[in-house]
């Protein structure tokens, strides 16, 4: 087994509303799957929420939504990659910005840190509607900035996605392969390897199966 290139082995989407991060994160599941890689999606537990309840969670009720969806995605984790469509981030960024409450992001930026990647999606698709869940294209910088500001806040680096279509897909599959490519070069230098490196699958040192095989090694 070559180094563990990105630890860990969650892939979190996050972002403010209507910025793509539900389709992102299925898209991104289906093509690890497809590279024969065993991936869970884990669905946003707000969504869920909003349906069965029919309105949208008051203060004391966004504490459970954030510790289930990180416990959601813990879970998943056990059984190898899992790619998460949002995490209790986005519910401690909606409790400060709506609420005034800034209790929830210690539990959410501690869960933040120990995921493999984190991918923020960018304002630049257009705001689209869709039911209880989103307030309006008004709430999409402040809801940004506050994102970005925490994780600066708990030293967790993230990537940008940006683009349209399979524009977006193509980003944020870019800075997945930095990102391990990144890693690599450190974990080789810290063990003093010379350069190069050989895929037990095929003579391509820049192949997905390398830059991936171990997230499925280091398991929450």
């Amino acid at each position: 087994m070559t180094p563990s290139l990105i630890s860990g082995n969650v892939i979190a989407v996050v972002g403010a509303e209507s910025t793509g991060k539900t389709e992102l994160a299925r898209l991104l599941a289906e093509r690890l799957t497809q590279r024969g890689i065993a991936t869970t999606l884990v669905p946003e537990v707000l969504r869920d929420w909003c349906v069965r309840e029919g309105r949208t969670p008051r203060p004391h009720e966004q504490a459970a939504i954030a510790d289930e969806q990180t416990r959601r995605i813990a879970e998943a984790a056990r059984h190898g990659v899992v790619v998460a469509d949002t995490t209790a981030l986005m519910t401690a960024v909606y409790s400060d910005m709506l609420f005034d409450d800034r209790a929830l992001y210690p539990d959410a930026l501690a869960a933040q840190a120990g995921y493999a990647m984190t991918l923020l999606t960018a304002l630049d698709l257009p705001w689209v509607a869709d039911g209880l869940q989103r307030d309006g294209p008004h709430v999409r910088e402040p809801v940004d900035a506050l994102v970005r500001a925490a994780l600066a806040r708990a030293g967790v680096s993230y990537a940008v996605v940006h683009g349209r279509g399979p524009e977006r897909l193509a980003s944020a599959w870019t800075a997945l392969n930095l990102a391990s490519d990144a890693e690599a070069t450190a974990a080789r230098r810290t063990a003093g390897e010379a350069w190069g490196w050989s895929c037990e699958k095929c003579s391509d040192p820049v192949c997905e199966h390398r830059l991936f095989t171990d997230l499925l090694s280091r398991r929450s």
